[in-house]
């Protein structure tokens, strides 16, 4: 394969499927979005969806010889085998493999990673931590994920689970159960009598930016667990930065001046000084684009630079 071919780069999450065709330096050909139904056809909806998907890209644009796929599950990324998706998520998800089914239906070289993984991957490559060889990506949302990069490459861990950070404890439970965008809404609609399905992220935010001080107190109470969390993930990784993802994130001017001053409290000052806190840049196209560089990793078009 040479650099000037094109790559099928395919983001599966619970709720959509995000598909385009790059280049190998990353520029978008096109660039769509479908349902993925998760919850409707499971496992082998997926499936259908994703040879669909590379079927249609390989009749449009001519002989394609590869695809990058980023996912929602715990991935094998040398078998290509997701090892493990909840079934209450993605229902028979648990071990198909991509890798092996686009190279006998469809003739494609694949690479499939953790849909945390590749945002990480993305945000190393060409976004928040470009030019950096060791960063911590978290992503806060309905639950919490994470991904650890050293020296350039990822740390998948002895169960393909390095990095997974809901289950870290903390005063209180875990991350996932403190340190979430569901445990903002819920708390904030217990303080303030609210129905908890009318209440979302960029709802508290509104209020919290326009003064009402319940909104402004749930969401210092979110700010110390998550701040527990990236303490802890600083004092075991001490990486050069840590990226903040996921859809409240989006508010990076409200949050980080309360994220600093909250960490400042909780690690030491040199360590403090020589840890960034960045807010992830590429949005939607982060699962792809880092899909494709763990494609270029693997495929050995790109070589590790980076050394700590």
């Amino acid at each position: 394969m040479s650099h000037t071919e094109h790559c099928i780069l395919i983001d599966i999450g619970g709720t959509a499927i995000k598909y385009g065709l790059t280049d190998f330096e990353g520029s978008f050909v096109e660039k769509h979005e479908i349902p993925t139904e998760a919850q409707e056809h499971g496992g082998p909806g997926i499936v259908r969806k994703v040879l669909q998907i590379c079927k249609e890209l390989q009749q449009t644009h001519g002989p394609l010889r590869c695809c990058a796929i980023s996912t929602a599950g715990m991935v094998d990324p040398h078998s290509g085998q997701i090892v493990y998706a909840l079934p209450d998520a993605i229902p028979d998800y648990t071990g198909v493999n991509f890798k092996a089914l686009l190279l006998k239906e469809c003739g494609l070289v694949c690479e499939v990673e953790n849909d945390v993984n590749c945002a990480a991957l993305g945000e190393l490559w060409q976004g928040a931590g470009r030019g950096l060889h060791s960063v911590f990506c978290l992503t806060v949302g309905t639950s919490i994920g994470g991904a650890m990069i050293c020296e350039g490459r990822l740390v998948s861990g002895a169960s393909h689970s390095a990095g997974e950070i809901a289950y870290m404890r903390i005063p209180g439970g875990t991350l996932h159960q403190q340190a979430t965008t569901t445990a903002l809404v819920r708390n904030f609609a217990q303080k303030s009598g609210r129905d908890l399905h009318a209440v979302n992220g960029k709802v508290i935010f509104d209020l919290a930016e326009k003064g009402d001080a319940l909104a402004v107190q749930a969401i210092n109470e979110l700010i110390e667990p998550l701040t527990d969390g990236i303490a802890n993930i600083i004092s075991v990784q001490n990486p050069q930065m840590v990226i903040l993802g996921g859809g409240i994130m989006a508010r990076s001017a409200y949050l980080r001046p309360l994220i600093e001053a909250s960490l400042s409290r909780k690690i030491r000052p040199i360590v403090a000084q020589a840890t960034q806190i960045a807010f992830a840049l590429l949005k939607n196209d982060a699962g792809m684009l880092g899909a494709l560089y763990n494609l270029r990793q693997r495929q050995g078009f790109t070589k590790n630079i980076y050394k700590a």
